[in-house]
């Protein structure tokens, strides 16, 4: 759970439609990771290269292991690289991560909310985390949990919701003080198909407002529809990359669908290796 830079206004907030994220000096990078290398018991992340544009929805897929989920959290500064450099919209995360999460949201398939608190009282604590004014983090907030479908239960403790319920509460905490880039780690698993559909549209309509979003996902099926470019990590590295059709062409898979691609890719990236 990050944020971006406080913008105060005098005026009313702007609505989520017409939010836009694009700041002076902005990169046409969103992220630039270049040679980032994680150890634990083994290699997890391996001298790893990757960029996503700014204002683009992009999908990171694998295997389980393949190193997903540490590189989002190297980016989202909740682990330390072992070497490597991450840049987000210019900022080098790794000599002023403070700054980096400034303009960054992190939200994990298990994402912590506080049970006896409701969706305005959690909103309105991780805004004040990160500054926003009081009457612009309310605003916000009922403007999310609206977005979300969550409005009926503002005022309700969070102690007795269902996962789909908690998981859009927490994204309505990463988003209140509009970040720019947006990682989400599994963000759809265990939601029920009402509620995924939810969360689809609100980063849908996020993305069209000019952020970025990166997500790893296992549901193939949102990564064909959603993602602009798609990204497959393999033993740490990027083995293929590209919009689905490059995928499919690269896979030989012409008119096939993102499953036959993507175990494809991972055949060919076992023999290469």
């Amino acid at each position: 759970m990050v944020c971006s830079p406080l913008r105060r206004r005098a005026e009313r907030p702007e609505s989520l439609s017409t939010m836009r994220f694009m700041t002076q000096n902005s990169s046409p990078s969103a992220l630039v990771i270049h040679d980032l290398t994680k150890r634990f018991d083994r290699v997890a992340v391996d001298a790893l290269d990757l960029e996503v544009r700014a204002g683009e929805f992009y999908a990171l897929l694998g295997p389980n292991g393949a190193g997903k989920t540490t590189t989002l959290r190297m980016v989202a500064g909740l682990l330390t690289p072992d070497s490597g450099t991450i840049s987000i919209f210019g900022i080098d995360a790794r000599a002023d991560p403070i700054a980096a999460k400034r303009v960054t949201a992190w939200l994990s398939e298990e994402p912590m909310i506080y049970d006896k608190l409701t969706p305005l009282e959690y909103l309105a604590f991780v805004a004040g985390l990160w500054e926003v004014a009081p009457q612009l983090a309310e605003a916000r907030a009922h403007e999310l949990l609206g977005w979300l479908g969550m409005a009926a239960h503002a005022q309700t403790r969070c102690e007795g919701f269902s996962k789909g319920m908690r998981q859009k509460v927490a994204l309505a905490g990463a988003l209140i003080h509009e970040p720019r880039l947006i990682i989400l780690d599994e963000p759809l698993t265990g939601l029920d198909a009402a509620s995924a559909r939810q969360v689809k549209a609100a980063l849908a309509e996020r993305v069209q407002a000019g952020a970025t979003v990166v997500m790893t996902t296992h549901i193939l099926e949102v990564a064909e529809r959603m993602a602009d470019r798609i990204g497959i990590i393999a033993g740490g590295r990027l083995i293929a990359e590209g919009t689905l059709d490059a995928l499919r062409e690269q896979a030989g898979q012409i008119g096939g669908n993102l499953e036959d691609t993507f175990l494809a890719l991972l055949a060919e990236g076992r023999d290469a290796s």
